[in-house]
């Protein structure tokens, strides 16, 4: 399946920020999945995470259900790990006063490595005002993330 798997009260059309990216990748979908359930080294080359502390799990690695806590967009938020099917997809709810979100990522083969999506929905007096005084800003680190991405991914394969 190559399309994200909403919650009812997360779907595009119930919420007030919807946000989509995607990016072809030069990399297999294994390194790639690596890269992004290493939590705890999302600050070593996303520049939008921080203090990343994956709960129960000394590795830094999530895993289906589990909880973590990391600043982004300067914001402290609770995640919990919604979705979890190796290499081809994860999701996560997040919350924060003032912030409800869930962010999705699709990890889809192609002929010269995958294709990554990622798409967040977002709704709270946070998100409305971010959106109205920067609309553009979550598309943008969200296509930061996916390039960074891409590069670690890359040096995972060499």
């Amino acid at each position: 399946m190559t399309t994200i798997k909403w919650p009812d009260r997360y779907r595009p059309e119930n919420c007030a920020v919807h946000v989509v990216n995607e990016l072809e990748m030069d990399a297999p979908p294994a390194a790639v999945w690596d890269c992004l359930v290493h939590a705890s080294a999302w600050p070593d080359w996303y520049p939008n995470a921080a203090n990343v502390m994956v709960r129960d799990a000394p590795d830094g690695r999530l895993t289906g259900g589990a909880a973590f806590r990391w600043k982004t967009f300067g914001v402290t938020i609770d995640s919990k790990v919604e979705e979890f099917v190796p290499n081809e997809r994860i999701a996560w709810s997040a919350n924060a006063i003032g912030i409800d979100v869930y962010h999705a990522w699709l990890i889809i083969p192609a002929p010269q490595g995958c294709k990554v999506v990622t798409e967040e929905t977002q709704n709270g007096i946070l998100a409305r005002l971010g959106q109205l005084l920067r609309p553009r800003r979550m598309h943008k680190f969200h296509q930061i993330w996916l390039e960074n991405l891409c590069d670690r991914a890359k040096q995972i394969e060499r």
